[in-house]
């Protein structure tokens, strides 16, 4: 499965699709498929490429 959460460097600003609630996350680090994101409301997560699809934040 393609990587789509590949393009995310630290510190740009995405969103859960499935957790609108967890508000803005900053990603603080991208390192074989697992995403390290500490999201505003809801703390730090890791996030597995293959399983979610982060969306990019760009108006924030």
């Amino acid at each position: 499965m393609e990587d789509l959460n590949a393009i995310f460097s630290p510190g740009m600003l995405v969103r859960h699709p499935d957790h609108p609630e967890w508000g803005i996350g900053q990603v603080q680090s991208n390192v074989g498929g697992k995403l390290t994101v500490n999201f505003r409301d809801e703390g730090k997560i890791v996030i597995e490429s293959a399983r979610v699809s982060l969306l990019a934040v760009f108006d924030e």
